[in-house]
């Protein structure tokens, strides 16, 4: 009995290794994803900083290409993956009140409407809502000096959120 296991223990333990083992993600993207376009995103919401949209779109640019081993195509509409969309919110809330009727926190919600054209394998639309938050402490500083360290970290939020989408669908 134990020389028929002996001999059969190379073959159990062959049958179960793996056939290749690699730290590189092949992705969950069809192949025929090479190119992404982003379109400068609209901006109707109307307390929003002048700047965001276009700071938005180069975040949204770099994040996928950082994060996905699809290229940038600068010119508008042709890769195989068209990113488009609209800031519809832009947002400061107070979210904890002190006696007083003062703030104690606020948050600031940003609201982006996204369409993802993709062109490849097959012609394809995907729709993503994206509504990120960050809260602050009105103690501490106003607004006007926190405003850019939060809006860093709504962004990063919202180019994740992108970036899920893209991998989620397929």
């Amino acid at each position: 009995m134990a020389k028929i296991l002996l001999i059969l223990l190379p073959f159990i333990l062959t049958s179960c290794w793996p056939s290749s083992v690699s730290f590189v993600d092949s992705g969950a993207m069809p192949e025929e994803w090479k190119t992404f376009s982003v379109q400068t995103l609209e901006l109707v919401a109307p307390n929003a900083p002048i700047s965001y949209a276009p700071n938005l779109t180069e975040s949204i640019k770099d994040g996928v290409q950082n994060n996905t081993r699809l290229i940038l195509n600068t010119t508008q509409g042709q890769g195989e993956i068209n990113i488009e969309g609209k800031v519809v919110n832009y947002a400061v809330t107070p979210i904890a009140i002190q006696p007083g009727d003062n703030a104690a926190k606020n948050r600031l919600t940003v609201t982006v409407n996204f369409t993802i054209f993709i062109s490849e394998p097959e012609e394809d639309k995907m729709v993503l809502t994206s509504s990120r938050f960050a809260d602050y402490s009105t103690d501490d500083d106003d607004f006007t000096t926190k405003e850019n360290e939060l809006i860093d970290d709504i962004n990063k939020q919202i180019v994740q959120d992108v970036i899920n989408k893209l991998f989620s669908n397929w």
